[in-house]
């Protein structure tokens, strides 16, 4: 596995997402560890809408890519506010930057924090520690 840099700004789940936020919102999206992991992405299907809900750790859509096809969790429950819609179009943006343009989805949470989520380095170790 290459160095993989996990910036220090948001927070992440076990599953590889990340969520950051900005305002009072929290945006959405996966890891660079996540992206090298599943290879060149060709698809993002996104079940929700503008005005929709998520749950905490309960499938939001899915990410295809040139090996597999794997489901996207929330990480925290609340309201949609904002999805990338350039995504639809140009899914390779999670490959080019997942971390800024590669975003998935923007949420006003209703309730809970981020404090159950794991910091940056937590993230790092559980990345050098799992099974890739």
């Amino acid at each position: 596995m290459s160095q993989i840099t996990v910036p220090s700004d948001r927070r992440y789940t076990k599953d590889h997402e990340w969520a950051q936020e900005t305002e009072g919102q929290l945006t959405f999206g996966i890891t660079a560890f996540a992206v090298e992991q599943l290879g060149d992405i060709t698809l993002i299907n996104l079940d929700v809408k503008v005005g929709g809900t998520v749950t905490a750790g309960k499938a939001f859509g899915t990410i295809e890519s040139v090996k597999t096809l794997s489901d996207l969790y929330a990480p925290v429950s609340g309201t949609v506010v904002a999805i990338n819609d350039a995504l639809e179009t140009t899914p390779e943006l999670v490959n080019e930057d997942p971390w800024g343009r590669g975003w998935m989805i923007r949420i006003a949470p209703s309730g809970g924090d981020l404090s159950s989520l794991m910091d940056s380095s937590a993230y790092q170790s559980h990345v050098e520690s799992s099974d890739h």
